[in-house]
């Protein structure tokens, strides 16, 4: 008999995150001496932890070499912390190429040149006859309108050049790419190929005669058709190897070209190279109205013409500067984490290169800096110098011909000029991306400059995909829709310049309309274009409608989401008109109390889950009204993952309303418990310690009368009795409190008079509340409950010296020594830590409104999980509080959405093993005392939690997880994160919907060896399931509650108490798992240990039969028998026991 090998995840499963792996029994508790086998066991522990290196005396005070102390001085001056250089000297190791790759892509390159030179010319023939194209190659260009002037012949490049970053040494891993130009010969070229896309279609038939000739070569295992930066008038050809190195490297050719073809004074911004006639296929107007600029378009050619002088540039900057070199690819790194060089429009590798050298021009950076001292010169330009209103130039030349830079600012929204003064780099970055640029470069210095040990991890290991860096996402589709966009905004001159892109043509006056719109509430407007795939050379290009989807993220501001009116001018005002034309329908004339009348725009709605949603009706509205975009043309993502903490009749609120009239219903209970009059002692304090009053209960309670039908009366205890045959009443938790009573000298000094003191107080407290105050009260010897307004509340009499009392501990001699013991450490932290705890969460919400929602939302998703019991409930809050008060590098959560999404990375995420979780409750710890607090973590890991959550007041025992998680629960859980994650942003991502999103909270059930089913008819909260139930019982509540004579039935749940005699009987055989919030399933495992055959004894057959093994009897567990009784101790509850015996063997 023994367990099955495999499946087992629970059970040290491997391929997630490593953790430590005590036995079963070794869950961190405290008190008892471990065994032999657990001292083993810990040893084995320690060698996986970090622990400090050992010198010897000699070693230690070894005088440093030359060498080390020129380290240590460069590590000062260049650097901010040993730590962080090796971190850096790590990543470049790891992203740049090693020599012998080098070797093989030149040696790959040279193949190449040699193959382009010798591809055969073709005769002249007209733009339009395309004839003589084989069969089977397709023009890589969208070529409307057709009929063009010219003429096209082929000749074999006049010169092959390797541009851009590889030559340049600056190219990071995994995707290498080498640019190479191929200067096109001038007999190819006239001087009008300027005008209406004719130099463009040169270029692309040049690119598919020599997509033809070497796709034959059986040097290329890959030649496909891509867009240079997602710019569909400049498509490049990739080529890759042949065989195993298909990987090593992707050449791109990009057809340029002669320098000085073109004169550069028609490629002005101003200028216009597109006639309207021929785009529109129009007659010329008779009135000589002039032609709209082109500035994109004649940009795109520049761009061609300055290949190599921009190459020469960068070369002469970075040259032999290492650090320069370094800091470009730290840069490059940078923003791929934050998705911002994609696609067309993003912040590419080039630019950042350039503006590495454009600082050095200006002597910002100095070509001595070390690469992180380039990354913190930029970072910091960036954050503090807005492009889109001061542009820069690289340009020395006083030359009067050349455009001012507010020539181009009236052109682009974000200017950044070259050396020739013509050309604006930043051509196609939105004003949008440049400020999301700036507002990432912000962050990373506020992180940078806060010196924290993880800074290298958060600023450039951590990435930030759009739907975890925004608060609400929104997809606009199809992308066919835009063109509407562009008829409606009358954006014909941009959509002539874009050559028919009506994406790009419409971007800008889209963010415009919705920043405008959206005003106060946000921060932060970005878009995120992905790149069109590559395709085949016997393919046509894919169609504007076809690149993707337009998504645009929203950093919502805390502060202007609660507002429910949009104020307007005074209605005499000349701006009240374009008010009303922005606003459209939804603006109306209203009279405020200080005798105004103005017009204002006010949105529905009544609930904070509500309010959270108004920007999806701003966007709505705005894209209806000015961009013909109707609703169903915007999938809107940002409210639906409320739908798992909302109740089953409360679609229209996340529940943070009801936990407010709950805590008005405490602070009212307070303010009666500090005016009792005719205590011994007056009330020093009254605090809160429970989740709902730190907003974080999954789901809150409501006010309750109990129906009197479903009940059997105790009239001499004034209590009630749940009925057998009816369904069980709906669940009533008592909410807890604590009141402190001042401190007299009267007190006894012995635990056990304090508690029967602290006896007669609750007493004295329940008679006090209901002559006074007429409530209904019941005391016990530890607690009083009190029923006030439909809810029931538990307070709890503490005196501060009783913990303190606990510790005394009297030797033989008559000597008192305080030691910590369960009763001191459990009592100190519920009447002393989970108070200030609770206050200090109390606060986080009134700071940050979304943390309520981010709380439940986790909570849920790990009991839904059936993991709850293993987490306490102050452990799961506080990981969500670390979200908010440590949001690096991301800005505290806004929305429950993305507050969950960052649950679900942290905790799949952080290294529990190696560090603690410090959770910096109102700012109190300095960060000297966090560098300690990591030190001392470190020396006493063995000894800690696997889970060490770290907190002002509990800076080194971590209270809240000494009971749990063991390893196994915790691995799994980070097993379950990881695995979530990808899934739900995927469907949140997906464009056309997220489909069902409470697929990542159903529990996988295959893992278990045993699954009880239970009936629902006994299940209290069965309407909280995931999957909530289309109908379910009357749980004995009136619809109407009202004053009520009787106690309800407090904490009456039978599955958690089936749970409980299950784990007292059988909790040395197996572990068991249930989600509180309505599961209808229990999830049974064996522990390893219980198939392993024990000596016979007569104490220990519970559950076990006597076996015979090598003439020896023995103990071996008794399956069947237990099985039986999983369903006999569970009569009426259990609906039927499923054995999955195809798990663990008999």
């Amino acid at each position: 008999m023994g367990p099955a090998p495999t499946g087992q995840q629970l059970r040290g499963a491997t391929g997630g995150p490593e953790v430590i792996e005590p036995s079963f029994e070794g869950t961190g508790k405290k008190g008892k001496k471990p065994s032999s086998r657990k001292r083993g066991v810990t040893e084995s522990q320690a060698e996986n932890l970090l622990q400090p290196v050992k010198l010897s005396k000699a070693e230690l005070y070894k005088e440093p070499t030359n060498e080390e102390l020129n380290r240590l001085r460069e590590t000062e001056i260049l650097f901010h912390s040993s730590l962080l250089r090796l971190q850096v000297e790590e990543l470049l190791k790891e992203v740049r190429l090693s020599e012998k790759k080098k070797d093989r892509i030149d040696a790959f390159l040279l193949e190449v040149n040699h193959r382009i030179k010798r591809v055969p010319s073709t005769p002249e023939s007209e733009l339009t006859d395309q004839a003589w194209l084989p069969a089977g190659i397709r023009v890589p260009f969208h070529q409307v309108p057709y009929t063009v002037k010219g003429s096209f012949h082929f000749l074999p490049p006049a010169q092959v050049t390797v541009v851009g970053s590889y030559l340049l040494g600056t190219c990071i891993r995994p995707d290498i790419t080498v640019d190479m130009a191929l200067t096109m010969p001038r007999e190819i070229l006239q001087d009008k190929d300027l005008l209406n896309q004719r130099y463009f279609r040169k270029r692309a038939l040049y690119l598919a005669h020599l997509a033809h000739h070497l796709a034959r070569d059986p040097l290329f295992g890959s030649v496909r058709f891509s867009y240079t930066n997602g710019c569909h008038m400049k498509p490049s050809l990739l080529l890759r190897p042949h065989g195993k190195d298909e990987r090593l490297v992707t050449v791109r050719l990009h057809p340029c070209p002669p320098s000085d073809f073109f004169r550069p004074c028609r490629l002005l911004p101003m200028k216009n190279n597109v006639r309207s006639a021929w785009y529109r296929g129009q007659s010329p107007p008779e009135d000589g109205k002039p032609d709209p600029p082109t500035p994109h378009y004649n940009t795109w050619v520049l761009q061609d013409t300055a290949l190599g002088s921009h190459v020469q540039l960068l070369s002469n900057v970075l040259g032999s500067a290492l650090g320069l070199k370094d800091g470009v690819a730290l840069l490059k790194v940078w923003l791929r984490q934050r998705e911002l060089d994609k696609g067309l429009g993003g912040f590419s590798g080039f630019l950042i290169s350039m503006l590495v050298a454009f600082l050095v021009s200006t002597r910002k950076i100095h070509t001595t800096m070390s690469g992180y001292q380039v990354l913190r010169s930029v970072l910091q330009f960036l954050a503090t110098t807005d492009l889109t209103v001061n542009g820069i130039s690289l340009c020395l030349s006083s030359d009067p011909s050349l455009p001012a830079l507010a020539d181009f600012h009236q052109a682009f929204p974000v200017v950044f000029l070259d050396p020739s003064g013509r050309l604006n780099l930043c051509a196609d970055v939105t004003a949008s991306t440049y400020h999301q640029v700036q507002h990432e470069a912000r962050l990373s210095m506020a992180l940078l400059d806060s010196k924290t040990d993880d800074g290298f991890q958060l600023l450039l290991m951590t990435p930030k995909p759009m739907i975890r860096a925004f608060d609400h996402v929104l997809h606009l589709r199809p992308l066919s829709r835009l063109q509407a966009v562009c008829h409606q905004l009358k954006l014909w001159p941009e959509l002539q310049d874009n050559g028919g892109d009506y994406i790009s043509a419409s971007l800008g006056p889209l963010t415009t309309l919705l920043e405008k719109g959206l005003g106060s509430r946000l921060q932060l407007l970005a878009h995120s274009r992905p790149p069109v795939p590559e395709w085949d050379i016997s393919q046509d290009p894919p169609k504007h409608k076809d690149s993707g989807t337009l998504t645009l993220g929203l950093l919502l501001q805390p502060e202007g989401l609660t507002t429910v009116l949009e104020l307007g001018p005074e209605a005499d005002q000349p701006e009240a008109v374009e008010f009303r034309q922005f606003w459209g329908s939804r603006s109306e004339l209203r009279r405020f109390q200080d005798g105004a009348i103005r017009e204002a725009v006010v949105w529905e709605a009544a609930s904070l889950c509500q309010k959270r949603l108004i920007p999806h009706k701003v966007v709505t509205h705005l894209l209806a009204l000015h961009a013909d975009i109707p609703d169903n043309c915007v999938h809107y993502v940002g409210g639906f993952l409320d739908a798992l903490i909302q109740g089953l009749k409360e679609t229209s609120s996340t529940g943070e309303e009801a936990l407010a009239v709950a805590i008005c219903c405490y602070d009212d209970l307070s303010r009666m418990l500090w005016g009792l009059e005719g205590l011994p002692l007056t009330v020093s304090a009254v605090q809160g310690a429970h989740p709902v009053l730190r907003y974080t209960e999954v789901f809150p309670p409501t006010p309750v009368q109990p129906a009197c039908s479903f009940y059997e009366q105790l009239r001499e205890r004034a209590s009630l009795l749940p009925r057998l045959d009816k369904p069980c009443p709906a669940y009533v938790e008592p909410i807890s409190m604590v009141c402190h009573l001042e401190g007299s000298g009267q007190w006894p000094q012995e635990a056990e008079a304090i508690q029967r003191v602290r006896a007669a107080f609750q007493l004295r407290l329940a008679e006090l509340l209901r002559q006074q105050h007429g409530l209904l009260c019941r005391a016990t010897a530890t607690h009083t409950d009190v029923l006030k307004d439909g809810f029931v509340f538990r307070i709890r009499v503490a005196y501060q010296r009783e913990p303190q009392i606990l510790k005394e501990v009297r030797s033989p001699q008559g000597m008192i020594s305080l030691r910590d013991t369960p009763d001191s450490l459990r009592l100190e932290r519920d009447t002393r830590h989970l108070p200030l705890l609770t206050s200090a969460l109390h606060g986080l919400q009134q700071q940050h409104p979304a943390f309520s929602g981010v709380a439940r939302l986790a909570k849920r998703w790990v009991r839904a999980q059936l993991l709850g019991e293993g987490f306490s409930d102050v452990s799961l809050d506080l990981v969500a509080a670390a979200l908010f008060l440590h949001p690096e590098p991301f800005t505290p959560p806004s929305s429950p959405q993305v507050g969950f999404l960052r649950f679900l990375s942290l905790v799949s995420t952080f290294d529990w093993k190696n560090n603690p979780l410090i959770v910096n409750l109102n700012n109190e710890l300095t960060e000297e005392e966090q560098v300690e607090i990591r030190s001392s973590f470190l020396a006493a890991r063995t000894r800690l939690p696997v889970m060490v959550i770290i907190t002002p007041q509990d800076r080194k025992s971590s209270v809240w997880t000494q009971d749990g998680p063991s390893a196994q629960i915790l691995q799994q859980l980070v097993i379950l994160a990881a695995k979530a994650l990808p899934v739900l942003e995927k469907q949140l991502m997906d464009p056309w919907g997220p489909g069902d999103i409470r697929t990542v909270f159903r529990p996988p059930l295959d893992m278990y060896d045993v699954l009880i089913h239970l009936y629902a008819r006994h299940i209290p909260r069965h309407r909280q399931a995931v999957d909530s139930p289309a109908a379910s019982f009357c749980r004995g509540l009136l619809n109407k509650p009202g004053p009520s004579s009787l106690m309800p039935v407090l904490g009456y749940d039978p599955p958690q108490l089936y749970l409980a005699q299950l784990r007292e009987a059988f909790g040395d055989l197996a572990l068991f798992f249930y989600d509180q919030h309505g599961g209808e399933v229990i999830g049974v495992l064996w522990k390893p240990t219980s198939f392993q055959p024990q000596p016979f004894k007569a104490s220990s057959t519970k559950g076990h039969m006597v076996v015979s093994q090598s003439g020896e009897l023995v103990l071996l567990p008794n399956i069947e028998a237990i099985l039986e009784d999983f369903a006999v101790m569970g009569e009426g509850l259990v609906q039927a026991v499923e054995a999955r015996s195809e798990r663990w063997t008999v």
